[in-house]
């Protein structure tokens, strides 16, 4: 089961839910994230649902803990991830992060992600966290950075987004 987690600011992580629909008719529209993600674009509610449950099965087969970012409104601003999935093959698990257009800007992300780090590297003591971005991702480069991640390298053709592979750096947390 994904926890709760108290997070800076007023913001805190949770579970996805099926009411949480409207964040995921946002970013559908978003030019980015539908592509490095699971988020159905173009928005359907059938589409959403199915994003929702994927996220809870995440959880359920012991692969990773997908959590909503909910601002202190309770309006559900953002997603962070920890996946767990290769921790035993590598030593390390991968965290993830996005957030709405409409939130960017508010430390959202940076709250998620030093949320769920200190919860990985404490309760679950993982050893290494990994994260990965695209070099022109400003916003998510300083994020990282500022969640006391080191830039380690850049991973040639890490990822493929939008049908071509994309060269990431590498940022870890030990």
């Amino acid at each position: 089961m994904v926890p709760e987690i108290v997070a800076e600011n007023g913001f805190r992580l949770r579970g996805w839910e099926l009411t949480d629909r409207g964040l995921l008719r946002e970013v559908a529209t978003d030019p980015y994230i539908p592509l490095i993600t699971t988020v159905p674009a173009p928005y359907s509610e059938e589409g959403a649902d199915a994003f929702v449950r994927r996220q809870w099965m995440r959880t359920e087969i012991g692969t990773g803990y997908p959590f909503v970012i909910e601002a202190p409104d309770g309006e559900a601003v953002g997603n962070v991830g920890l996946w767990v999935g290769e921790l035993p093959l590598r030593g390390a698990a991968t965290a993830g992060y996005w957030v709405a257009g409409g939130a960017r800007g508010r430390g959202v992300a940076l709250a998620g992600l030093n949320a769920v780090t200190a919860w990985a590297l404490g309760e679950l003591a993982v050893p290494r966290i990994e994260l990965y971005v695209e070099p022109w991702n400003t916003g998510s480069l300083r994020t990282a950075e500022r969640a006391g991640y080191r830039r380690e390298t850049l991973v040639s053709a890490h990822q493929v987004v939008a049908g071509e592979p994309r060269d990431m750096w590498r940022f870890a947390r030990p």
